[in-house]
């Protein structure tokens, strides 16, 4: 009897208030225009509103979603069967029209700062035969085709034909298939969702979900204690501890697909420093030292990844050389991560022409992943062990995105999630060279260009044996070690943090979804 009570009292505040949901979330979407910016909290609300012809479970495994089915017809061509009866949020039905306008659509978003063409880029010609039946041809065999359209979120042609960002932002244009309308979006603040129950895998358990962005670490934790929000993401690390012993709280986590990393300038003429690289007496230096691979090796081996893991991420990130978990298609068992070694690295320093080292500035966003600036200011004390010295400049991330974009700084700290879950996410969208054209390269901000790992990563994208292409991408990966366009640092490991009783389905991608979200009880 008494265990009996107990569970009714850790269940009572859930089964009043079971039919709402409040998220905090620790960045804040920019957007709710789906195409306009690739950038995680975007994706994540965005996937509530509008849906792909294929979608990805928590484990990044593609699933039917507004297609039912999808079939290599050809070494070039695919047929994708679209799902009937489906409903746009005003009611209007779904339709192949919707799916040509999208494509049409998402390479010529105005001011995007990084965004979707690359999944489009090897569709020649998009045919629909008869009515439900979409048959893609492509410009040379690509078997990731249905793993890149799971990044393209379908939109309304008869609400978004000529419609801007803001429009979407304002809410006349966010109008989806998706489990949930958008009833209201404040950047920087939330974002209200209502419950669409006449969505074609039935109506979710929340008739409302409300997206908080609380960016103090915090003032997070605080408002999970308080029982202001029901379950937190991007669990604070010092935190973490303390909330698993919480009685009232539960926690989950996976391993993500999120790595962290320096990144070098190659935007500039070699002979140009960025703004801030001086010799130690404050003089500008005649050239950029990091476009010499000596440098960015000798930064690599300075980086004590063991202690950045584990004292500045407290134990949610492991060491790595690569951009995948270990197990993930693509990830190679043989690339371990660099070792510490300070020796070496001074070496290569004096090597390359700078025996003394160097000054440069190191730009960070301080409220974007978990413990950027700490790990930002983590780096700079490693590279001054070697004779480079740093100044760390923190900033929002909403400035240091816009900034970025405009290639305003020489070395940074970055990171990019897969979500895709395999090699060429990574590779096509930010170290191939940024090309509108061939449009490869959209969020290579960097600038990096390489034709010889271009055309590798080309070929591998069209290699349909699954074996011979994990064997192409892990030359990719090999290739990108060696060379170190990025300085990978550590994997992150994804937590949130939750009221007992509720039951969540982690991602790899870090998405905060409440399709994910359930109670231990339904009542």
């Amino acid at each position: 009897m008494k265990h009996a009570l107990l569970a009714a009292l850790l269940f009572w505040p859930l089964a009043v208030g079971a039919q709402t949901l409040t998220i905090a979330i620790g960045a804040a979407p920019t957007s709710i225009d789906p195409h306009f910016h690739n950038l995680g909290p975007n994706n994540a609300l965005g996937q509530h509103i509008f849906e792909k012809l294929v979608e990805r479970d928590s484990r990044a495994r593609p699933q039917p979603a507004l297609a039912q089915s999808w079939t290599a017809v050809a070494p070039t061509v695919w047929e994708f069967r679209l799902r009937p009866g489906v409903l746009w949020h005003d009611g209007r039905p779904f339709s192949a029209e919707d799916v040509l306008f999208t494509f049409q659509r998402v390479p010529q978003v105005p001011n995007s700062p990084g965004g979707f063409a690359g999944f489009l880029r090897s569709i020649a010609q998009v045919e629909v035969p008869e009515p439900g039946l979409l048959r893609i041809h492509t410009h040379a065999p690509n078997p990731l085709l249905p793993t890149e359209l799971a990044q393209v979120a379908i939109i309304a042609r008869h609400v978004a034909e000529g419609a801007s960002t803001e429009d979407f932002n304002s809410g006349r244009a966010a109008i989806g298939t998706g489990p949930f309308r958008l009833i209201s979006f404040r950047p920087g603040d939330r974002a209200e969702l209502q419950r669409f129950d006449q969505h074609w895998n039935g109506p979710e358990h929340w008739a409302r979900v409300s997206f908080r962005s609380i960016i103090n670490d915090g003032a997070r934790t605080a408002a999970l204690l308080a029982g202001d929000v029901d379950i937190i993401d991007q669990v604070p690390t010092s935190d973490l501890a303390r909330l698993r012993r919480d009685p009232r709280l539960s926690v989950s986590e996976i391993p993500s697909v999120r790595v962290m990393f320096l990144a070098p300038d190659f935007s500039r003429d070699p002979s140009t420093p960025p703004p801030g690289f001086t010799d130690h007496a404050g003089n500008p230096l005649p050239s950029n030292p990091l476009r010499d691979v000596r440098v960015r090796r000798a930064i690599s081996l300075a980086m004590n990844r063991e202690a950045l893991a584990e004292r500045i991420m407290e134990g949610t990130a492991v060491p790595t050389a690569q951009w995948l978990p270990e197990g993930a298609f693509g990830y190679d068992p043989t690339l371990r991560p660099p070792p510490f070694d300070p020796e070496a690295a001074r070496r290569l320093l004096a090597e390359a022409g700078y025996p003394d080292g160097f000054r440069v500035v190191l730009h960070t966003p301080n409220d974007r992943w978990p413990n950027d600036a700490r790990m930002a200011q983590a780096a700079a004390q490693m590279m001054a062990r070697i004779g480079i010295g740093v100044r760390v400049e923190a900033m929002p991330f909403s400035t240091f995105a816009a900034r970025a974009a405009r290639q305003e700084f020489g070395l940074r700290f970055a990171a990019w999630g897969s979500s895709s879950g395999e090699p060429s996410n990574f590779l096509i969208n930010y170290v191939s060279t940024f090309d509108r054209a061939r449009r490869t390269g959209a969020s290579n901000s960097s600038r990096y260009s390489n034709p010889e790992l271009d055309a590798l990563v080309q070929r591998a994208a069209q290699t349909m044996d699954d074996a011979e292409r994990e064997q192409l991408w892990f030359q990719a990966t090999r290739m990108v070690a060696e060379d170190l366009p990025v300085i990978p640092l550590v994997q992150l490991i994804n937590t949130w943090a939750m009221r007992r009783g509720l039951v969540h389905d982690p991602r790899m991608d870090e998405r905060t979804v409440a399709m994910g979200i359930r109670p231990a009880v339904m009542r």
